[in-house]
């Protein structure tokens, strides 16, 4: 898989970290460097995290289903990008502006905005990914796009996030069609 669909895909995944980003950066009363540290090393940690966990699942059972191995990828990423699309477009939940992110809150949201990244893993352990860059990509393009998540957050507000979430929705239905024309010799 080259860099160019890597990054791609790790922009895809990330988006759902960039658009919680952006409602931190909304809710914070004020943003420190702390907060927004916090929030781009636990999300870009757990975006890195989850495709490893999701790779060493899928390589456990990769001489099962190799001979489908292009539908699951295809199933995955457009089963994801429909998710981050209807979460976008779904009414937010109403939340009070707080002080500050408790470690509590960090585990949560890195948690659940990384859970996509499990089955991206999952799709890579069937395609030719050299895992370990692949990751490394992912979690830092996470942490950057948290830090710009949380800055334009607090500037911009919230204009921003559900589009970039649609996107990144759009983008992994894209890239999980490619790969199946691709095995399917269509293109």
């Amino acid at each position: 898989m080259s860099f160019f669909t890597l990054l791609i895909i790790a922009v895809g995944v990330s988006a759902d970290a960039f658009a919680v980003a952006v409602a931190k950066g909304l809710h914070l009363r004020r943003v420190t460097a702390r907060d927004a540290a916090s929030l781009a090393l636990g999300f870009g940690f757990f975006q890195a995290l989850m495709p490893l966990v999701g790779w060493l699942l899928g390589r456990s059972f990769s001489s099962y289903i190799t001979e489908i191995d292009h539908w699951i990828a295809f199933f995955l990423l457009g089963l994801i990008g429909l998710k981050m699309i209807w979460e976008a477009v779904s009414p937010p939940d109403e939340e009070d502006d707080s002080d500050g992110i408790s470690l509590r809150e960090l585990l949560l949201l890195s948690v659940a905005t990384s859970l996509d990244a499990l089955a991206v893993g999952i799709s890579f352990a069937f395609l030719s990914v050299s895992i370990l860059p692949a990751v490394a990509l992912i979690g830092v393009t996470t942490a950057v796009l948290t830090l710009v998540g949380v800055i334009i957050g607090r500037r911009a507000g919230g204009r921003i996030g559900r589009p970039a979430e649609i996107a990144g929705g759009v983008i992994l239905i894209l890239i999980g069609t490619r790969i199946l024309l691709d095995h399917l010799d269509i293109i």
